[in-house]
């Protein structure tokens, strides 16, 4: 098929590939004009496992272009997705302002029918004006699909090559079919594809993320509430865990959600609630607590220093909100650096992907280590924020003979209190008895 993805960010880029990937003809448009050069020259803007190379092999087979052309773009494809930020805008709801300025501008350049897919991450009732804005700009026949991206950062291209589901919100049966051919290849193991209507497509996208944050959030509660009775958070989630009903995922204890998509849609579907004169109770216990946990760690280490931390020297490993990423969109970590340098403190800081992006959000503030033992040489204490594979298996006879004082506060529960007990450190994380 022929295809045309509206946008080269994140979900676009993604998209694009692996649309490309099964053999269709893809054309990604966007305006930024050193973007599109970049992309042409075949090179990956992002961090995405995988992606780099499904990318090259795409472009060499022609199967996957770039331009900043949208009149191309609409020309070219039959199905064009709309992979637009929808940012969050100042009382929480998502910015649909990118996304109703591309359907009018398509509304004016279509000559024949199109599928015109939100594949942004939409409030309930988007389609409905996509639709009211492209039918005013022409009386050309079109329909419009609501086709929520269920990636995660890290796995985004396992989750679009083998989804667990795609969910299609059309009321056309000639759109629907077109969808169901195109995603075809995707689910040859018997993984459902979901056709419902617009609006419940859209609260699908939003009603998954933010039930994941309340999960996540809820577990951080209960860390908490262990570290004021004395349980430990690791048997809790176990005994948890093994519950059919519940699950082991999104039960792991630390400094809270950060990224692209679950702090930002918790606020849009809590803001749709209210424009809707509806209130979301648990979402506003999420946004709440979520944004105490990002900071949790900062009276352990103030209590730790008698309440005084000028000058001192703290190393932290792992900037990126998650691992196998290197966005740093509400990471816990920068909350936590934000804090540290209210308080005159000088900061080593060492991600594997995502440094060159915090280097541009915060500058010359910060020394960036070249690696994570470099990070800790004379520091006062190691802080722990982003959970990658290289901080699991430490050298701690090295680490000790770096650092200052063998102290360290973990935000993600990386080590086991008895092991660190027999390293000889002090060791403060979420949850568990401090040593």
């Amino acid at each position: 098929m022929k295809i045309s993805v509206i946008g080269t960010g994140y979900v676009g880029l993604v998209t694009g590939t692996c649309l490309a990937e099964t053999g269709n003809d893809v054309l990604c448009i966007d305006i930024d004009e050193h973007k599109v050069k970049t992309l042409v020259a075949g090179n990956v803007p992002i961090y995405e496992p995988h992606l780099d190379v499904l990318f090259e092999r795409n472009i060499k087979a022609n199967r996957l272009r770039f331009s900043t052309s949208l009149e191309t773009g609409v020309e070219h494809g039959d199905i064009i997705f709309l992979a637009l930020p929808t940012p969050e805008d100042e009382d929480g709801s998502a910015d649909l302002s990118y996304v109703l300025g591309a359907a009018k501008s398509i509304g004016k350049l279509l000559k024949s029918y199109k599928i015109i897919v939100d594949k942004s991450t939409v409030p309930v009732g988007t389609a409905e004006k996509v639709s009211q804005v492209i039918a005013n700009e022409t009386n050309v026949d079109f329909d419009v699909v609501s086709n929520p991206e269920f990636l995660r950062e890290g796995f985004a291209v396992d989750d679009f090559l083998k989804p667990e589901r795609i969910v299609i919100g059309s009321s056309s049966e000639k759109a629907s079919e077109i969808m169901r051919k195109l995603y075809k290849p995707y689910v040859r193991s018997g993984n459902p594809i979901l056709i419902m209507d617009e609006k419940s497509a859209e609260l699908t996208k939003y009603a998954a993320n933010s039930f994941l944050a309340t999960k996540i959030t809820f577990m951080n509660e209960i860390a908490n509430f262990c570290e004021k009775v004395g349980a430990d958070v690791d048997k809790v989630r176990v005994g948890m865990g093994t519950d059919s009903r519940i699950g082991k995922r999104f039960l792991f204890p630390g400094i809270g959600y950060g990224g692209s998509c679950f702090p930002k849609d918790v606020k849009a579907l809590h803001k749709s609630g209210k424009d809707h004169n509806y209130d979301f109770n648990i979402l506003n216990a999420v946004i709440k607590v979520n944004d105490t946990q990002k900071k949790i760690l900062i009276p352990k280490i103030l209590s730790f220093f008698n309440e005084d931390i000028k000058g001192k020297t703290f190393a932290i490993w792992g900037l990126a909100f998650k691992p196998e990423t290197d966005d740093i969109r509400e990471a816990p970590a920068i909350y936590m650096i934000e804090e540290l340098l209210k308080h005159n403190t000088k900061l080593n800081v060492f991600d594997p992907e995502a440094m060159s992006n915090v280097k541009r959000k915060l500058g010359n503030q910060l020394h960036y280590a070249p690696n994570m033992y470099e990070a800790t040489k004379d520091a006062d204490a190691l802080i722990i924020c982003t959970e990658w594979s290289i901080f699991r298996s430490v050298d701690f006879d090295k680490l000790k003979q770096l650092m200052k004082s063998p102290v360290i506060f973990d935000g993600r529960n990386l080590y086991e209190n008895s092991e660190m007990k027999t390293e000889g450190f002090h060791y403060r994380s979420i949850g568990r008895t401090d040593l």
